[in-house]
C-alpha cells in the first residue's frame, strides 16, 4: 500500500509540473486540458468539439512536446484513402515489396476535422484506435506505445461531412467541448501571439512514464459503493432501463453501452490521482461524467423540436 500511495503522490508533482508547462504557451483551457491528460493517462482516446482558432492543434502539439512523445497531424479530407493514413506497400529497387508506415506511426495522432473523410478511411483510424495495430496486406503492424488519437471536429459547418456513427463515437474515451476564451483570457492570448515570443518547453514525461502512470492509475482501488453509482448513472441513461428517469424516457432514444461505464471508472481513479486521493470517491465520477456520457446519448426529435440538450439531461441525471 505505502508503495502505492507514493507512486500516487509522484505522480501528482509530475502532472502538476505538466499542467505549468502547458501553460506556458496555452493561455486558460484548464477544463479541457485536464481531460485530455486524464485520457491520456487512462489510455483513451479525445474527441475535441471547438469552433475554428480554440488552439486545438497548437494544445495537442504542446501536449506532445512536454511528453517528448512523436506527434502528427493528419488532416481529414474527402480525397483521403485508408493507405494515406496507414501506409503502403511498395516496390523496393530489388523489385522486393516493403512497407512504408504511414502518419499513424506516431505516439499522438491529432486528427483533424475527422468527419470530412469518408467512412472507409475513418474505419483505418478507428481500427488502430482500438486494436493499437493496423492491417496491411494481410500483415499485422504493431502501433508505438503510448498510442493516443485526439480528432477534432468543428460544429459549425456540416456540409460535405461523414458524421461519425455512434459505434465509433463510442471508441472516444472523451468528447470535449471547447468554447470561446474569457475577455481577459484573449487579451492575454493576443498580447502573448502578437510579439516574438521564443518559448522552450522543457520534456517533463517520457513514453516509458507515461507507461507506468497508466499502470499505478489502473491499480487504485475502488469501493462498492463507487462501482455501483458509476454504472448506475450509465443506466440511468437508457429509455427502456427500469432505473431510466423520466427525462430519459421523454428525450432519449438510445442511451450509453457498458463502455462507457468502464471509462467513466478509469477516468474516476484519474481524477482522484490527479488531486492526490488515494481511491475515486462519487465526486470523482460526477467530475468526469459529462465529457463520457455526452456523445453516447442519442435523443430524439422531441427533444431537438424542444432545444433539449444532451448536458441538461446529464445534469438531470447527475
Amino acid at each position: 500500500m505505502n508503495n502505492e500511495v507514493n507512486e500516487i503522490d509522484k505522480f501528482v508533482v509530475k502532472y502538476n509540473e505538466f499542467k505549468n508547462e502547458i501553460a506556458k504557451i496555452i493561455v486558460g483551457q484548464d477544463a479541457v486540458i485536464q481531460q485530455v491528460l486524464i485520457s491520456i493517462f487512462c489510455n483513451g482516446h479525445c474527441l475535441l468539439v471547438g469552433v475554428p482558432g480554440l488552439a486545438k492543434t497548437l494544445l495537442v502539439q504542446t501536449i506532445s512536446d512536454s511528453l517528448g512523445l512523436n506527434f502528427n497531424r493528419i488532416q481529414f479530407t474527402p480525397d483521403l484513402m485508408p493507405s494515406d493514413i496507414v501506409g503502403a506497400e511498395i516496390l523496393d529497387e530489388n523489385r522486393n515489396f516493403k512497407f512504408v508506415k504511414g502518419p499513424l506511426f506516431a505516439n499522438i495522432i491529432l486528427a483533424d476535422e475527422i468527419n470530412r473523410t469518408p467512412p472507409k478511411t475513418q474505419s483505418a483510424l478507428l481500427e488502430a484506435m482500438q486494436e493499437r495495430s493496423v492491417t496491411n496486406s494481410g500483415n499485422k503492424y504493431e502501433l508505438d506505445k503510448p498510442f493516443f488519437v485526439l480528432a477534432t471536429q468543428n460544429p459549425i459547418e456540416q456540409e460535405g461531412t461523414y458524421p461519425l456513427p455512434e459505434a465509433q463515437l463510442d471508441r472516444f474515451m472523451f468528447n470535449v467541448i471547447l468554447d470561446y476564451p474569457s475577455f481577459e483570457e484573449e487579451l492575454q492570448i493576443v498580447k502573448q501571439t502578437t510579439v516574438k515570443n521564443n518559448v522552450h518547453l522543457n520534456t517533463i514525461m517520457t513514453a516509458n512514464e507515461i507507461l507506468e502512470c497508466q499502470e499505478v492509475i489502473t491499480k487504485l482501488p475502488v469501493t462498492n459503493n463507487v462501482l455501483e453509482y458509476s454504472v448506475n448513472l450509465v443506466a440511468k441513461t437508457r429509455p427502456k432501463s427500469e432505473k431510466a428517469a423520466e427525462l430519459v424516457k421523454q428525450y432519449i432514444e438510445w442511451g450509453a453501452g457498458p463502455r462507457a461505464s468502464q471509462f467513466m471508472l478509469m477516468a474516476a481513479k484519474c481524477h482522484a490521482a490527479i488531486n492526490g486521493k488515494y481511491a475515486p470517491d462519487i465526486e470523482d465520477v460526477k467530475a468526469v461524467a459529462k465529457p463520457i456520457l455526452r456523445h453516447r446519448i442519442v435523443m430524439n426529435y422531441k427533444a431537438e423540436a424542444e432545444g433539449m440538450s444532451v448536458d441538461k439531461i446529464i445534469e438531470s441525471i447527475l
